[in-house]
């Protein structure tokens, strides 16, 4: 498990870390990502409520409203944190927790 730090835009709300060989959104990939374990508020770190709302849809849960207030919760806790917790001891960056 490694810890991603976040690096805020000054005057603006894009938060990146850096995945693998590049810089990418906090917003568009972590939170989507199979290797995105949590996100660090404090000294606590939160799971990924995207993960949580995914094995709902899997097991039959209202897909669209689930997944829409997953993301605007990580959106809260990205704001509120410093990193990003990820299981991606390989290195091989980004992959998408919807593919199988």
């Amino acid at each position: 498990m490694k810890i991603l730090e976040f690096h805020r835009d000054d005057g603006s709300d894009r938060v990146k870390v850096a995945c693998a060989d590049r810089e990418v959104s906090v917003h568009s990939h972590c939170g989507y990502c199979k290797h995105c374990a949590g996100v660090r508020v404090g000294k606590r770190t939160i799971p990924t409520p995207q993960r949580q709302a995914f094995s709902g849809v899997q097991q039959g849960g209202s897909p669209d409203e689930n997944l829409l207030n997953a993301a605007m919760m990580f959106n809260t806790l990205v704001r509120d944190g410093t990193a990003i917790e990820c299981d991606d001891d390989a290195g091989e960056g980004f992959s998408s927790m919807y593919r199988r």
